[in-house]
């Protein structure tokens, strides 16, 4: 079983991480649908945005596939769930508004070609994600989804990527946002049940406990409502993956990402997972999968295509130290 971690120091993992993505241009109609991004160590990958994807690919590996349970090696299909609200370059729609491309997809059919079954992705509202596993109609989630040790009486996971989340602003907001204190009084969206928003609301709860102002927490239907909001100075801030929040920022050129911040919290590293339902048998597999892909370099290639290398793990951790559990 995989147990070790990729862990940064406490440093690493509070405010002030080094951005995972910076990007230099929107996108290139006349290219086939690309915009290009920058991995902050430096030089520039183009990203394609068209539904013809060219996915990186690997073999199957049979002592890894004999640990999938019974159940699905006979059906043949691994029935992989992913958020219709994910964004560019994690999950979302490529240039014909159908197929979905990012991150999150390429890996998990890298893990479903390791286990030799045929990858089929269902596409669901955030909630559905874990309605499903839960009803066992999905197996796995890949769709940026953090562990937490709340998730965890329901759930196991095998890790694939660090998670750092992102404050994005209006540019030119002179915002900075080092802690706690600097979003006392000021409206920030965030994503219903996300860990972005159970760590929103303990800083809330600390402000309010220091005599500051509580943050005022908005919630909206999509991202363009958000953006717009954001745009129109109706909201201050929206928390959400940095990944994404820098993305947006740098196509746009309309906002900026003004702090980001580790998902598990100030001292520990957060961490993206596959996610599927407790005891269900997959998550050894679905780590062992994960580790083979890291060792051939494929993990990398993926990583790499999206420019997101600077989240890569050296292993994937079955269940390890998620976000705490919200005081109550």
């Amino acid at each position: 079983m995989s147990t070790s971690i990729n862990r940064r120091t406490t440093t690493a993992a509070a405010l002030g991480l080094a951005a995972a993505l910076v990007l230099a241009a929107c996108g290139n109609p006349s290219d086939g649908g690309t915009t290009e991004v920058a991995a902050a160590s430096g030089g520039t990958v183009k990203i394609n945005l068209s539904p013809d994807q060219n996915r990186v690919t690997t073999g199957k590996v049979d002592s890894i596939a004999a640990g999938v349970p019974e159940e699905i090696r006979k059906r043949g299909t691994l029935e992989i769930v992913d958020s219709s609200g994910s964004a560019a370059p994690l999950t979302f729609f490529a240039t014909d508004n159908k197929t979905v491309i990012g991150v999150e997809p390429d890996i998990a059919y890298l893990v479903a070609d390791v286990l030799g079954l045929k990858p089929h992705l269902n596409t669901v509202s955030w909630e559905n994600i874990f309605v499903g596993l839960d009803s066992a109609k999905y197996d796995v989630g890949f769709s940026n989804i953090t562990v937490t040790e709340e998730r965890k009486e329901k759930y196991d996971f095998a890790t694939y990527r660090e998670d750092n989340l992102g404050f994005e602003a209006k540019k030119g907001s002179g915002l900075k946002i080092t802690g706690p204190q600097d979003v006392a009084g000021r409206t920030v969206a965030v994503s219903s049940g996300t860990n972005q928003e159970k760590l929103l609301v303990e800083w809330s709860k600390e402000n309010e406990k220091a005599g500051r102002k509580p943050v005022n927490i908005t919630y909206y239907q999509n991202d363009s409502d958000t953006y717009l909001a954001l745009q129109s100075g109706r909201i201050d801030l929206y928390l959400g993956p940095n990944p994404t929040a820098a993305y947006h920022a740098a196509t746009t050129g309309k906002t900026e990402v003004v702090g980001t911040y580790s998902g598990a919290g100030s001292t520990l590293q957060g961490l993206i997972a596959a996610t599927t339902k407790k005891d269900s048998g997959l998550a050894k597999p679905l780590a062992d999968a994960l580790d083979h892909v890291i060792e051939n370099g494929t993990y990398a290639k993926v990583l790499q295509r999206w420019g997101l290398s600077d989240e890569a793990v050296t292993t994937s951790a079955i269940n390890p130290p998620g976000l705490p559990k919200t005081d109550k």
